[in-house]
């Protein structure tokens, strides 16, 4: 083993993570956050008031319904690029419209894996590639499970969805509208939900807590403990003891949203954005990514496609009214084609005819000469 050295002032070895933050500070960065849940659980007003710009915009209620009839989970892709003291962030938000709504909601969350399985698939192609320059990424770094606010505990398609997301994803459990909730209920539905994750052996996120700054390090196990987070989103200012806030006015009172007496809006946030943003990214890069690389390439020859297990009913109706409204377009064409064909025999036959016609006019023409030759030249011998 080389021996270590400490190299005395003045070497500029210590100033490499000034360097590191000027190409990090010029390059900026990608964020990808999902959000899954029922709709009507708050998730386009959570993201609004998390990033304070309207990044989505709300969904009319009719249209809501009207997409609950198609019985399709869809994943919407909202980009957007936000730039704080001259550093940018790329950040895309997966919305998952359709998730949950049913009566019968087996194997709704099918789209959403293949989506997340999908990403690792393009990105792990694109590393293939003999020029990497440019490559698209959108490996999804985050995952807010919205938890509709019952005061009991989980459902089953709670459970199995985030059987599924925890091992592919940073999956985050967040308790929506935690302001429709007493702190004594609320309380009580954090413990459940913690207990039912833990008897299912649910993978969520947990953040690094150790710190070599005390105040870091009780900052974050405040946030673990905090999880699930009780969140209250709203865009709206209301004006309390003289102060402008953001959150919801009720005859009894404001909720606020970034009181942490009233819900885990501000530990969200900086576990999202403020402190452990590049840990959500690196997990994703170094344990999630790798994870599916592994399986894949045990599993797979090189080169080989990836095996589609999901195949979305919507892309399928789209599909056979496609192939239909092509095979009736080609029997029209064909039948038009037949009937160009029998008019083109019709007109053929009949040019035929004409031209035997006249040549039948020509041969009686050539009949008739020869005969007055001939009756003049009798005519001349005589």
């Amino acid at each position: 083993m080389s021996p270590s050295a400490v190299l005395p002032d003045g070497v500029g070895i210590a100033h490499l993570p000034n360097q590191r933050h000027k190409i990090v500070s010029k390059r900026g960065a990608r964020f990808t956050i999902m959000v899954c849940g029922e709709s009507g659980v708050g998730k386009t007003t959570f993201v609004n008031t998390l990033f304070t710009a309207g990044i989505k915009d709300r969904k009319a209620l009719h249209l809501r319904h009207e997409k609950q009839t198609e019985k399709t989970v869809e994943i919407d892709i909202t980009k957007a690029e936000l730039e704080e003291k001259n550093f940018m962030v790329k950040l895309a938000v997966i919305d998952t419209p359709g998730f949950g709504d049913y009566v019968n909601n087996r194997d709704s969350w099918l789209p959403i894996v293949e989506f997340l399985d999908d990403q690792h698939e393009a990105y792990m192609a694109q590393e293939q590639q003999p020029r990497r320059g440019g490559i698209i990424d959108m490996r999804v770094h985050v995952c807010l499970y919205f938890i509709r606010p019952n005061g009991h505990t989980l459902k089953p398609l709670d459970i199995e969805v985030m059987k599924q997301l925890g091992t592919r994803v940073n999956l985050i459990p967040v308790i929506a509208k935690a302001d429709t909730l007493t702190p004594q209920d609320l309380a009580k539905f954090k413990r459940n939900i913690l207990d039912v994750v833990s008897a299912q052996g649910i993978q969520v996120y947990s953040c690094p807590i150790d710190s070599d700054d005390e105040d870091v390090t009780t900052v974050n196990q405040q946030i673990m403990n905090a999880m699930p987070f009780a969140i209250i989103g709203s865009t709206e200012d209301v004006t309390v003891n003289g102060r402008t806030v953001k959150g919801r006015q009720y005859t009894w009172g404001v909720a606020e949203v970034e009181n942490e007496d009233h819900c885990d809006f501000k530990k969200l946030r900086n576990l999202l954005v403020r402190s452990h943003m590049h840990d959500l990214i690196s997990t994703t890069e170094e344990r999630h990514y790798e994870n599916y690389r592994e399986n894949q390439m045990e599993t797979r020859k090189f080169g080989e496609k990836k095996i589609k297990k999901y195949e979305n009913p919507k892309f399928k109706e789209k599909e056979e009214h496609l192939r239909m409204a092509f095979t009736e377009q080609v029997k029209k064409e064909e039948n038009r084609f037949r009937q160009w064909e029998a008019q083109l025999v019709a007109e053929r036959d009949r040019l035929n005819k004409d031209l035997e016609a006249q040549h039948a006019q020509i041969k009686a023409m050539e009949i008739e000469l020869e005969q007055l030759h001939q009756m003049s030249y009798r005519g001349v011998r005589r």
